[in-house]
């Protein structure tokens, strides 16, 4: 005999015990979510995409977004009907990606991407956020490039998790430990798992939305170690520095509250005398959510 679902106070109760938790089926409703104010609000877009692999020629074959509204607190209000496109990507599904997504041949065969439709709903928000998007926006920018320049969000990079007591930042397991699942891997699904997520109230009793948002409108910079030495490499990579092969030099990006402590680290560790630099500083951009996450080639 199976012991009844609890109910929804029940469940908070259960998972306070360190040796049971339960989940429940992710279900996001469209219309008024009863909590927050109506003034001074702003709208954001989450977005999702299925891709036909990694590679620099692959595309998009599904694209997902969901727009909602939130108080200048950070609490959703308000959640819109759900969008979701298929394209045929004009050759066959490698079945990697098949047994990931769950699509087919069959499924996405002459369909395609409402052009306007997206653009229109992407230009209309405040700013799109994505759980990768380093990765999503890139290929929306390629496909939909009147969409490109919109400001842009990452549920993953932007909130600090495990400050929040999280273990890990990937979609499906920050999700489950709210208390919830999903079908994962296909982008409608994905998109509501993100918007749960924004909903969430972290330990410092904002949102993780809130969080998200100061992080996103904080204008960072770009250090790039033009003509650093060779030798060092292991300290720039030991640092958090990214190797950048089209350009062959070692950046970084570090928050406003950072800067001047990079500039010193640099000075001392790879523009130093007697690190035989070739260069007497870094290059040093300013970026906004307007350029973050951007593609590389834009």
């Amino acid at each position: 005999m199976r012991d009844p679902i609890p109910e929804t106070g029940e469940l908070r109760a259960v998972n306070t015990d360190d040796d049971v938790r339960l989940l429940r089926r992710l279900d996001i409703r469209e219309g008024e979510t009863g909590v927050g104010g109506r003034v001074d609000t702003v709208i954001g877009v989450v977005v999702d995409v299925e891709t036909s692999g990694l590679g620099a020629d692959d595309v998009i074959i599904e694209l997902a977004l969901r727009r909602f509204r939130a108080d200048p607190d950070g609490v959703i209000v308000k959640i819109d009907r759900s969008y979701s496109w298929l394209e045929d990507p004009g050759r066959d599904l490698p079945e990697d990606i098949v047994r990931l997504t769950g699509l087919t041949d069959a499924d996405v065969a002459e369909q395609v991407i409402d052009d306007e439709a997206a653009i229109r709903l992407l230009r209309s928000a405040d700013f799109v956020c994505a759980h990768n998007a380093g990765f999503d926006r890139g290929y929306i920018e390629r496909r939909l490039p009147d969409a490109a320049g919109l400001a842009w969000t990452c549920s993953c990079a932007d909130i600090d998790w495990r400050a929040s007591g999280f273990d890990g930042r990937s979609l499906g397991w920050l999700l489950a430990q709210v208390g919830y699942f999903h079908g994962a891997h296909r982008a409608g699904d994905d998109v509501d798992a993100v918007i749960a997520l924004l909903q969430h109230s972290l330990r410092g009793g904002g949102t993780a939305l809130s969080e998200m948002l100061a992080t996103a409108r904080s204008p960072s910079w770009r250090f790039r170690a033009i003509g650093a030495a060779f030798e060092r490499k292991d300290a720039l990579r030991a640092r958090g520095y990214r190797w950048d092969a089209d350009t062959k030099t070692w950046w970084r990006e570090v928050p406003d509250t950072r800067r001047c402590e990079e500039e010193w680290w640099l000075a001392g560790q790879v523009y130093s005398a007697d690190a035989n630099p070739k260069a007497l500083g870094p290059a040093i951009e300013r970026i906004t959510w307007h350029e973050r996450y951007a593609p590389a080639d834009r």
